[in-house]
């Protein structure tokens, strides 16, 4: 006899699933209010500074 699929667990999974994902879409839309923008790496202090060519800003 093949054995009967727990539709209960597989329910229950795909509940958790929804659920991490609108958790995650939250947390990406708050860093998003925050301005925080997520990818963005900072430049070391002067590293704007430099213009190719200019013999005032090149050190």
């Amino acid at each position: 006899m093949a054995k009967k699929p727990n539709f209960g667990f597989e329910k229950r999974q795909k509940d958790l699933k929804k659920q991490q994902k609108r958790e995650e879409k939250a947390e990406k839309k708050r860093l998003k209010r925050e301005g925080d923008g997520g990818g963005d790496v900072p430049q070391a202090d002067g590293a704007d500074d430099f213009v190719p060519g200019d013999p005032e800003t090149n050190p």
